[in-house]
């Protein structure tokens, strides 16, 4: 046991050398760069900001959507001369957007004859700020048109509810899941699921393939190097040292998604923006469904995230006893990045259950594929999905396991090696 865990420590200690650190502490150092830039952006998008109008009509109409313009947030700086003049001078300065309110405005807008308000965006960019402001004018209009049209059916029908005559048809939703109800958008939920579960299959796919890979360098490096022949004269069983090797992988694989997952929160998470806010709305429903995550379903996700970190190291493992140096070592990651793919543009674009059956069965049999699905299986309740998946990890990894120490209890661990040349495996 003794001996077991120097050679684990050994492995951490190899793993996680100088390099490594240098580029997990960039990482944090690129994250928050990133996640400084984006908040900024975002503070601009909600402060006040400046917006040009042009009001030749001066009418009361106009007056007014003005003053909504600058309730909603915005400073208003009026101008004055020809049309065409103000562009020009509008382009000019630093305003992205003219608001221009032609002759004649307010006459044919309360008269209901057609009339148009013209807005000039600059694109001098792709902020966010830019796209918020013609979004707000276009809400204004909409809502204008809606008082609108309600005084003229006021006039002609008074005894009648405008927004009745207007929408006599109204939609009640609600949301079936299992023998839980609520009422509720189904697409506003789906929306609050992806937008909260969308970073799972980056980090998914950058843990596996990330520890998968140190596994293959780590090999390759120690048969160019010459040590394994060393490693494999220790009085230690050749299934200690390939369990050493998987684990102390692990341990670094976890320890870098760590690192990643706390970079990329802080550079994506916006709590005191809409987007949150309007998710928070909906926390209620979700919870009413049972579309939420308990303990024990977190330790559920967490055995089938491990095992399939298992199955990837027994991969790599084969892989990089196959390599002959460093440089082929990186192209024998190929298949497994290949692997991962399947799933992780699956889980981002459809939904495993509407598969047919036999591309379901394809996709299944990837071992990567369970911990993409796992989350979504025990919000809906598909435990039996779950464990399954773990138990075919489970014998996957057992296999792989049996195979790479019998591999490692012979001298063709140091003799194996793939011949591109040839495309097959000389002993």
């Amino acid at each position: 046991m003794r001996n077991f865990s120097n050679l684990l420590i050994k492995e951490i200690k190899e793993l996680l050398n100088k390099q490594l650190i240098i580029s997990l502490v960039f990482i944090l150092v690129l994250f928050n760069f990133i996640g400084s830039i984006t908040k900024s952006e975002m503070k601009k998008a909600m402060a006040k900001q400046k917006v040009a109008v042009l009001d030749l009509d001066r009418s009361d109409i106009s007056r007014n959507l003005i003053g909504a313009l600058n309730m909603a947030g915005f400073i208003i700086e009026e101008k004055t001369g020809e049309k065409e003049r103000v562009i020009g001078e509008v382009r000019d300065s630093g305003l992205d957007l003219l608001v221009v309110f032609p002759e004649g405005f307010g006459q044919l807008a309360s008269s209901f004859q057609p009339v148009t308000v013209e807005t000039y965006s600059f694109l001098k960019g792709l902020s966010i700020s830019g796209r918020t402001k013609t979004e707000v004018v276009r809400a204004l209009i909409n809502s204008t048109n809606d008082y609108l049209s309600n005084e003229f059916l006021k006039k002609k029908i008074p005894d009648a509810d405008p927004k009745l005559l207007k929408a006599p048809i109204k939609n009640r939703e609600f949301v079936v899941v299992k023998e839980r109800q609520a009422e509720g958008s189904a697409s506003m939920i789906v929306g609050a699921l992806t937008a909260q579960n969308f970073i799972l299959p980056v980090i998914l796919m950058m843990i596996i393939l990330y520890s998968a890979q140190m596994v293959i360098t780590a090999i390759a490096m120690e048969k160019q190097n010459k040590t394994l022949e060393t490693l494999l004269t220790v009085p230690i069983s050749r299934g200690a040292i390939v369990a050493a090797k998987m684990l102390g992988a692990t341990v670094v694989g976890l320890l870098s998604a760590v690192i990643y997952m706390y970079g990329f929160r802080n550079a994506f998470s916006f709590s005191d923006t809409d987007v949150t806010k309007a998710l928070g709305g909906i926390t209620p429903i979700l919870k009413q469904l049972g579309l939420t995550i308990s303990t024990q379903g977190y330790v559920l996700f967490g055995i089938s995230l491990f095992l399939t970190m298992l199955c990837a190291l027994a991969l790599a493992t084969l892989l990089g006893v196959l390599a002959e140096d460093y440089r082929t070592a990186q192209a024998l990651s190929f298949p497994l990045v290949f692997l991962l793919m399947i799933p992780y543009f699956i889980s981002l674009f459809a939904d495993i259950n509407t598969m047919s059956l036999p591309a379901k069965i394809l996709v299944l049999a990837i071992p990567f594929s369970h911990p993409f699905f796992a989350m979504q299986n025990i919000m809906f309740g598909n435990l039996n999905m779950v464990w399954l998946g773990i138990g075919y990890n489970f014998l996957f990894v057992a296999v792989l396991l049996w195979w790479t120490t019998r591999i490692f209890a012979t001298d063709r661990v140091l003799t194996m090696k793939l011949k591109w040349g040839k495309k097959k495996v000389v002993l």
